[in-house]
């Protein structure tokens, strides 16, 4: 990865990049430990918040900088297509071989076709991936590029990615049967969830950001991103179904 020219402004991007790690803590705390509509909108809000910090101002990012340019629309949007597909098929392949199905069983989604549908297509997308992906792939990388060079942005935006995961991991070990058959339960096992969960999701987020730097486009980790949360959402669904 070709390293990028920063900016002479270090106080001002440092500045905003605290703001913005300060405010998505804020909004997955909020998400995590309310609950009804505060806790549905925190992490919507909270990115939008992240989103006009980093652009507002002199210094502030670009379309560009955020995977956003329009000239990028059309590659990122074929490379998302494309890994949604092969994960799609590879998701569908370890449902149906007997040894390895049960990671599906996750209580969380063991709540019919309808509601299934209604998470993998809807919430997943708004609350979880494009949320997380603006915030990541674009707001937090876009910074960090301007002062640590490719290598060191893509290290320390995936870092954070994996801290993020901390809170939603929590309990994982009762809610998945797979994991919790596989690390235990208890503190000991809800640990080790919360470990796995945090090295798990900080190496996709190194993927993810490949993927934004390699097209350009938010677009291409915003269609892996989908693929992973939400097939394997109606995946485990169907799962549940023929238990």
């Amino acid at each position: 990865m070709a390293s990028t020219e920063a900016p002479a402004r270090p106080v001002q991007d440092y500045a905003r990049l605290a703001a913005v790690v300060w405010v998505l803590a804020a909004a997955e705390l909020t998400a995590h430990f309310t609950s009804g509509t505060v806790s549905h909108l925190a992490v919507p809000v909270g990115v939008l918040a992240a989103l006009v910090v980093a652009v507002a101002g002199r210094g502030g990012l670009s379309a560009r900088e955020l995977g956003l340019a329009r000239d990028t629309w059309g590659r990122g949007a074929r490379w998302g297509a494309a890994l949604a597909l092969v994960v799609t098929l590879v998701v569908v392949l370890v449902a149906v071989i007997p040894a390895t199905r049960d990671v599906f069983l996750d209580d969380r989604y063991d709540n019919g076709a309808g509601e299934a549908l209604l998470t993998g297509l809807v919430l997943v997308p708004l609350q979880t991936v494009l949320p997380e992906e603006l915030a990541f792939r674009g707001v937090v990388l876009g910074l960090l590029l301007r002062r640590l060079g490719a290598r060191w942005a893509v290290v320390a935006s995936s870092v954070l990615f994996g801290l993020w995961h901390v809170t939603s991991a929590i309990g994982l070990t009762d809610e998945n049967q797979a994991v919790g058959d596989h690390l235990g339960r208890g503190l000991a096992g809800d640990l080790a969830g919360i470990g796995g969960a945090v090295l798990a999701t900080a190496a996709a987020g190194v993927v993810l950001c490949w993927l934004r730097l390699r097209t350009g486009s938010l677009l291409a980790p915003v269609g892996l991103h989908w693929a992973v949360n939400g097939v394997a959402v109606l995946v485990s669904a169907l799962v549940w179904a023929t238990v």
